[in-house]
This record gives C-alpha cells, structure tokens and sequence, in this order.
C-alpha cells in the first residue's frame, strides 16, 4: 500500500468527491436565480435544497450497508450517473417539482460518493498516512465549491440556467469515466471477496451503531459541518449578495474564502487527528466556539457588517469543513475495516441531518419575518439583513443541541477505552496541567 498507483486511485477519487462537490454546491451559486425562475418564496427555495440533502442524510446508512457489501468503485460509477440524471432535470425543469426530482437524484448520487472515496482511502494507505490522506481528500474536494463559485457562477450568469446545469452534467460523464478506467477496490494480490450475505452486512451495521465511538464520530461531525454546508449549498449568496449588499458576482467570490481556509486547516488538522488521538473532541469543541463567536460579531453588529468582519466569519466556517472529518477518524479507530461503510454512513448522517433542519428553519424565519412585516415577497423583502439576524440565529439551537450530545458521548467513548484498552482520558485542563509540572 502506499504505492504510486495508490495516488493514481486517489487522484481519480478525489476528481469523482470534487465533481459530487459542484453538483451539490450548484444550487447554492444559483439560490436567487432560482427564486425568480421559479417565483418561490424563501420556504420553497429552502424545500428545493432539504430535499436534496433529506435524500443525502437518508441514503448514508444503506449506502454505507451496500458499500460494505459490493465495495467502492461500483458505488462510485452509479453516484455519477444518477447525478447526470439528475441535474439534467435541473436543467431543463419547467417549474419548480421537476426541479425538485432532479435535486433528489443529486442527492442520491451525492451520497454513494464520498463514504466510498474513503472507504479507497482506507484500502489503499496504511499507518499514520491514513487520517492525513483522509483529510487531504476532504481538503481537495472542497474545490468543487470553487466550480460552481467560479466557472459555473459565471455561465449561469452569461448565458442562462440551462446551459449552466447542462454543463455541470458533463462533469459527470467525465468523473463516471475516470472511475470506470482508473479505479479498482484493492491493491493487486488480495484475496477478492464475495458480497457478504445482507444479514451480516445489518449486524455490522448494528454492532457500529452500538459502539459509542461511532456515535461521537456522528456528533462531531453534526456540529462541525453544518453550518459551512447550509451557507454554501444556500443561503450564503442571497445573504452575502442582497442583506451584505455585495451584489452576485462578489457574493460568489466570497465563497472561496471558506474553502481556501479548509485548504489551509486540513493538514494540520490532519496532523493533530494523529498525533493527539485522544483530543480530537478538544478540536472539534475548539473550532464549534470559533464559529459561534464569528457568527455573533457578523449577526449583532450594528448595521452592516464590515468585509473583515463577514470574512472573519467565513474563515471560521471554513475550517469546520476539514473539522467535520474527524468524525470518520472516529469512524476508522472504533470499528473494524469490513464496517467501515456502515460506520462512515452513519457518521455523513450526522452534519447533513443538521444542515438540512437548519436550512428549512431558516427559510420558515424568513417567510415569517417577511409576512410580519407587511413585505410583498421579492428577494430584496425576502433577503433583508434584519431577516437573517433573525433566521440564521437557529444555529445556536441545532448546534448547541449537538454539542450536549456530542459531550455525553465523549464520556461514553472514554469509559469504553477505560474498560477495553485501560487506558484513562483525562481532561484536557488536567492533562495540561501534568505536563505544566513535568517542566517545572
């Protein structure tokens, strides 16, 4: 393992995660475009993203089963080609339910993608490489957000909804090649396995589910990743563009910012996950108090808030993408190899069960905000700052609620490692004050 054609597996399942990125980020770039081709309020737009991740979130857990089953690269070529389906639908939709159909065909092809693309990472790497490679996969996929902030942004706005989603199907048709050429499940000279009977594939699908371990990874990752996920798969660019007042091509661009700070993060976030694997929920806690504290600069400042303030907070959000991969690190230390689809499922159910709450409840505030006070439902009434103060203020609710979970977990987890490997996780303040006094 660790060979050159393991890089070649990588590149081409990194290039597969990076395309399954623009298909599920396109809608996000295309929010207002979208509430004027199809005359939506901010509810239905909201509906036309949940369904997409509902679907997502929902297909985690049988994926995650079917993966353990058949393996990855088969899982990969179908992601692609349901994702073709998909968005030409999107592209071609005369009104808003056949929109709706394709965004649930991006969803499910979405979600046979990345649990598999890790599931490669596992087979193919070994020792500590692997949560580095892990992180690097997350890391290099976020540049789909960058097709669709860029390339994509700009043939929508020069040249129409049509050919934009026409364009993003190709992308498809390129990725389920590549796949099909380039990618095998395992290295040459192991023994090939037949699909494991489905009654063994639900026990181990139960014996992870079980494992509190697994349970953190969900946790960890439901905390870490939401928030990025529902400001740039949606409401981000009607925020950035009409309530921010920086206009579609600059709110676009901005999108960036968080993916350039998850370029940035990755890596040494990779390198903590290693080094200190017992203080990977000090990280993941760490990172969820940098995005509330940037969240509460941009929402309770008075009037507009600055450039600096709104990139503060975009670079806070940013590093909860590569954050959200700890949780598959928890995945991969707790369970065996053979569980790792079911165990990665569960996980990737966690970050978009909260993303999708928090983006239906955002499009409800904003509907009821702009009924109550008297607007007439265009995006400028729609989209208006004092609406998203208010709307975007249900992260608190949804994360505050995970990190409670996600606490009552880690003390779960440690009693485990306690009774299995007797091995005894102090407290972070305890642990740095016994090293404190091993310098003195």
């Amino acid at each position: 393992m660790n060979s050159r054609r393991a890089w070649v597996v990588f590149g081409v399942a990194v290039l597969a995660y990076v395309i399954a990125v623009l298909q599920r980020s396109s809608l996000g770039v295309a929010g207002v475009d979208a509430t004027e081709r199809f005359h939506t309020q901010a509810l239905a737009l909201s509906t036309l993203a949940v369904v997409q991740i509902v679907v997502y979130a929902g297909l985690q857990i049988p994926v995650g089963v079917t993966l353990d089953r058949v393996g990855p690269r088969a899982l990969i070529l179908a992601g692609a080609v349901v994702m073709v389906l998909g968005q030409l639908l999107v592209a071609l939709a005369p009104g808003l339910g056949v929109a709706i159909a394709g965004r649930i065909l991006v969803g499910a092809g979405d979600a046979m993608t990345f649990i598999s693309a890790q599931r490669l990472v596992v087979a193919w790497f070994s020792g500590r490489r692997v949560p580095l490679v892990s992180q690097l996969l997350g890391t290099l996929g976020s540049a789909g957000q960058v097709l669709s902030a860029v390339p994509f942004a700009l043939v929508l706005h020069g040249t129409g909804w049509t050919p934009a989603f026409l364009s993003a199907a190709a992308c498809s048709v390129l990725a389920a090649v590549a796949v099909g050429v380039a990618v095998r499940d395992e290295p040459a000279g192991r023994v090939e396995r037949a699909p494991e009977p489905l009654r063994a594939a639900l026990s181990r699908l139960r014996d992870a589910l079980r494992h509190p371990g697994t349970r953190l990874g969900f946790w960890a990752h439901f905390v870490t990743q939401s928030s990025g996920t529902v400001f740039s798969l949606l409401w981000g660019v009607p925020f950035l563009s009409i309530a921010v007042g920086l206009g579609p091509a600059t709110a676009s661009a901005l999108l960036i910012v968080p993916i350039a700070t998850g370029v940035l993060s990755g890596p040494l976030l990779g390198l903590l996950t290693a080094r200190y694997p017992h203080r990977r929920s000090n990280v993941v806690l760490g990172i969820v108090v940098a995005m509330g504290v940037a969240w509460a600069l941009v929402l309770a400042w008075p009037g507009i808030p600055p450039l600096p303030i709104v990139c503060l907070m975009l670079v806070a959000i940013g590093v909860g993408g590569p954050g959200s991969l700890i949780g598959f690190d928890y995945a991969r230390t707790f369970n065996p190899q053979r569980s790792l689809g079911s165990a990665n499922g569960i996980v990737n159910v966690g970050g978009f069960l909260a993303s999708f709450t928090m983006m239906f409840l955002i499009g409800v505030v904003l509907d009821v905000r702009d009924a109550a006070v008297g607007g007439d439902g265009t995006p400028a009434s729609l989209y208006a700052l004092d609406g998203f103060r208010l709307a975007f203020g249900v992260q608190y609710l949804v994360v505050g609620a995970g990190v409670a979970f996600l606490i009552a977990e880690r003390r779960a987890t440690r009693r485990r490692i306690r009774a299995d490997e007797g091995i005894t996780v102090a407290p972070l303040w305890v642990a740095l004050s016994r090293q404190w006094r091993r310098r003195e």
